[in-house]
């Protein structure tokens, strides 16, 4: 069904890349362990290293779940926007083709939540 807007609707894009003062929103979730409902978002600069991405910024959140500390980031599967990927950890987002309002999903083989629950 087609919806018309009203005239003189104005559309106000909120979440544009020019409104987050040089960084960009990052989505990232962790499949899984469903105490998350929802994949997180962070605005992080372009120019930050997955590597700070991983030991910086995803611990503030996804670290009080206990199977955080347990996590083998050798064995970590990623996916960037449906694609599967291996990031340069020394390389930036952009770089790693981390865009505005992508998101990162991963997975820790082993790791299913509390006692296997997904949770």
């Amino acid at each position: 069904m087609a919806i018309n807007a009203r005239d003189g609707y104005i559309d106000l894009v909120r979440d544009k890349v020019e409104n987050f003062h040089g960084n960009q929103l990052v989505y990232v979730g962790w499949d899984d362990h469903l105490i998350f409902s929802a994949a997180q978002a962070f605005p992080l600069p372009p120019e930050m290293p997955f590597q700070a991405l991983v030991s910086e910024v995803m611990p503030s959140v996804f670290g009080y779940h206990p199977d955080f500390e347990k996590i083998d980031w050798d064995a970590v599967e990623w996916v960037l926007d449906g694609e599967s990927i291996s990031p340069a950890m020394d390389k930036s987002l952009n770089e790693n083709g981390v865009g505005h309002k992508s998101l990162i999903r991963f997975k820790t083989p082993g790791l299913m939540g509390f006692n296997g629950t997904r949770l």
